[in-house]
Parts: C-alpha cells; structure tokens; sequence
C-alpha cells in the first residue's frame, strides 16, 4: 500500500508538469494558430495613425467645404446690392449666386408635368440619403438612372417647386435638366407662370466655391433653353412661344459650383396647350 501511494503521488506530479508544460509551449509558442490569429488580428501601430489621419482629413474636409466656406460666401453675396431688373439668377442654399433663368412656361402645374412627360424629359426624385447614394453609385459604376435627384437651387426665397431631366446615355453624371419656380402672376385664363433654369450637366466634381461634391455645367446654357423649347414644340404641347430680349443686363456669370455661363440674354416663354393637344 506505501508504494501504491507513492506511486500514484508520482504519477499526479508528472501529469501536472507535463500539463503546465503544456500551458507554457501554447503560451509562448509564436508559430501556433492561435498566436498567428492574435497578432494577425491587432493592427499595427502604422495602421492606426494611417486611419487617425483619414479621419481627421475627412471630418477637416467636410468641416470647411460645408460650413466655413459657404458661410463665408454668403457673407459675400450679402453685401452685393439686389438686381435693379429682379431676379433673374438662382441661388443656392449658401447665397452663392446658382444658374440662370432662361425660360418660363404658362401651365398649370399638371399640364407641365404631361407636357415634360412628352417631350421626353422625368420628373427628378427628391433628394434623400437612399437617391443621394445611389446616384454616386450609378455616377461611378455608369448605371442610368433616368429620374436621379437634382440639388437644391432657391429663387423667390424657396427652393424649387419641380425638376425634370432628359438622360444622356447610361451614366447620370451627363443630363440635360431644369428646375422650375412658381411665380405669383396668373394669365388671362387663370394659369400660372413657372420660371425655369435649363442647364446641361456635363460631370461630377469638386465646387470650384467650395470643394462641395456637385455636378459641372456646360457655359452654353442657351442650348438646354432652346432643347426644351424645341422638344415641346415637337411633342405638340405648345400653342405659342414668345421670347423676351435683354432679360438679363448682364450675359455671364458663374453659378453656384463656380463654372462659367453665357447667355444672349432672351428669355424664351412657351404657352402649354391643353392636356388632349399634348397628351400621347
């Protein structure tokens, strides 16, 4: 029995030591799965200040294009004095003078929408964070998008009241579009007069403003005002077109993302008939 006992006492120390043995070569051996996952999964001193510094140039970035230099440019355009002619530049949400009007449209609000459904030009999507993303990604994947949004662009104190577009092959970075406003005045048969600005968006890019993500402008936007003169008049859904010269004194500019623009000046005036005139 005294030698079982010594035995079996011998036998448990073994066990134990090959045991902390073993604890010791999983705990220091560097080539085991275990170690290789640990340090594979703790990133590198490089790679943490790499990503301290993408953030911080990324919030510095938003910071000064979307709050210092538009507050700055705002601060600018107020103390230009108003237009002695009225309004015939957009703004954008800062101040920053936007596109130019040149056109307008007699229409109730429902006909412009038959009469720009005929001629081929859609309605624009509101601008959300989902149509915001997938605009990006169409932009860069070159995937149509035939109603993607449009930003923002104020005249009589309000944003638009309707955008339309006509796509230019399978990429939204090119569209031919225009916002129109509202105005106050009404015609002998009760109809209003919406106000239009009709560019041609040519790519995305930085504002040269800002440094604002925005889409760049042809400088020829007489071209888009005659395009939707012309589609409408091919769809049939204008019964008279007029055209108002010297509507703008001054005949160029740059709008809010700081690409150029011309003009002759004329304002063109298109009358929508009624919906059975235009409607396909």
């Amino acid at each position: 029995m005294p030698v079982s006992s010594t035995r079996g006492t011998c036998l448990k120390s073994t066990r134990t030591r090959s045991a902390e043995q073993g604890r010791d070569s999983v705990t220091f051996d560097a080539h085991s799965p275990v170690a290789e996952d640990a340090v594979t999964a703790t990133p590198g001193p490089r790679k943490r200040r790499v990503a301290r510094i993408l953030l911080a140039a990324t919030v510095t970035y938003i910071f000064i294009a979307y709050l210092i230099l538009p507050a700055l440019w705002k601060r600018r355009e107020l103390r230009r004095p108003a237009l002695a002619d009225g309004e015939t530049v957009t703004h954008t949400g800062d101040g920053i003078p936007g596109d130019p009007l040149n056109i307008a449209l007699v229409a109730s609000e429902e006909q412009i929408h038959r009469s720009m459904l005929a001629a081929g030009w859609y309605p624009a999507d509101p601008t959300t964070i989902r149509s915001a993303l997938r605009i990006a990604a169409d932009c860069v994947f070159k995937r149509p998008f035939d109603e993607a949004p449009v930003s923002a662009l104020f005249l009589f104190g309000r944003k638009e009241d309707l955008a339309f577009e006509k796509p230019v092959g399978d990429n939204p970075r090119e569209r031919h579009h225009v916002r129109f406003w509202r105005a106050g005045e009404l015609d002998s048969q009760g109809r209003p007069l919406w106000f239009g600005a009709a560019t041609f968006d040519v790519r995305v890019g930085f504002s040269h403003n800002t440094g604002q993500i925005t889409h760049h402008i042809a400088p020829e936007v007489d071209r888009d005002r005659d395009l939707l003169i012309d589609d409408l008049s091919r769809a049939g859904a204008l019964s008279e077109v007029y055209w108002i010269d010297h509507f703008h004194k001054v005949p160029a500019g740059r709008n809010g993302g700081g690409d150029p623009w011309r003009t002759d000046g004329r304002l063109a005036v298109g009358v929508v008939r009624e919906f059975a005139a235009c409607a396909h």
